[in-house]
């Protein structure tokens, strides 16, 4: 009974192919620039939320989350890119319940009693 040697280090760990860079690349459809603005927004309210005015946070997530499902609507699913992950009806409801529900949370917090 002969045993193989098993594959060499160069065989287990390819080089990576010189065409895919790792240089960011520009989204291929609108859906996909439209999904970049709604997680710029989503982060720019984080951020907000986190050391700033929260409640102007939370507005400007769901503000953000609103865009998204208009642009889910008014975008074809052929050019829906990563803004489209389910059936359209689906993904506009849910970006539109939790767009809103982010609003009405920021409208409804109480301020925070004195120290």
């Amino acid at each position: 009974m002969s045993v193989e040697p098993g594959p060499s280090r160069e065989e287990r760990r390819p080089y990576p192919d010189p065409e895919h860079s790792l240089a960011p690349r520009k989204p291929r459809t609108v859906g996909g620039f439209v999904y970049l603005v709604v997680l710029g927004t989503a982060g720019a309210g984080l951020a907000l939320v986190a050391f700033g005015p929260f409640r102007t946070g939370l507005a400007v997530m769901g503000a953000g989350l609103a865009l998204g499902a208009v642009g889910r609507l008014v975008i074809p699913a052929d050019r829906a890119g990563m803004l489209g992950i389910r059936r359209k009806f689906v993904d506009v409801t849910t970006l539109l319940l939790l767009g809103a529900g982010l609003v009405v949370l920021a409208v409804v917090i109480p301020d925070r009693p004195p120290i």
